[in-house]
């Protein structure tokens, strides 16, 4: 395929589904700036490879951002590992921002699954794709993907109510006068 020809198939690829895709980059990174570089490393490689791709090049793009999303989170974690040995006590902030929308509390609680649960969850039920979709996008069996989502729902829920402890405290008594 000519260069010229990939760079126009591409510019409309990304003028259909690029909203698309940058939304699931900002979930998996957790900010819209290292969403857009995610998907912008992700994009790279799909230019490098775009002559290769047969049919719809989103599968391709979108195991790519999986995959680099996976390798940042593994390498946040050995850098916050490290930076804890050197300053303990540094990653206990409090969170400056307690009052947030739903969907950054979401994006919060996202944040604090393991990637391939966190994979699992924004694939199957952001991009709403089926099981055996997320399997072959994630490269994992049907088998994985559904005892991923399971085990992401629950400790999705978890944080949720662990979140929320003064709504479940007032909750209590109030059943209580009524029964």
């Amino acid at each position: 395929m000519e260069p010229g020809r990939a760079v126009a198939d591409l510019e409309l690829f990304l003028a259909d589904r690029g909203d698309d895709l940058l939304r699931t980059a900002v979930l998996l990174t957790g900010s819209k700036e290292a969403g857009e570089d995610l998907l912008q490393a992700a994009l790279e490689r799909l230019l490098g490879r775009w002559h290769t791709i047969e049919g719809d090049p989103e599968g391709y793009l979108r195991r790519t951002l999986y995959h680099l999303a996976a390798d940042r989170w593994r390498q946040q974690s050995a850098w916050r590992r490290q930076l804890r040995l050197l300053r303990p006590g540094l990653g206990d902030a409090a969170d400056p921002f307690a009052e947030v929308e739903v969907r950054d509390s979401l994006v919060r609680l996202l944040l604090q699954l393991p990637p391939r649960q966190r994979a699992v969850i924004v694939a199957r039920y952001w991009e709403q794709l089926s099981e055996a979709e997320s399997a072959r996008i994630l490269g994992c069996s049907v088998g994985t993907v559904k005892s991923a989502a399971a085990r992401g729902l629950r400790r999705l829920r978890e944080l949720s109510e662990s979140h929320r402890p003064q709504d479940a405290a007032e909750r209590v008594p109030a059943r209580e006068q009524t029964t």
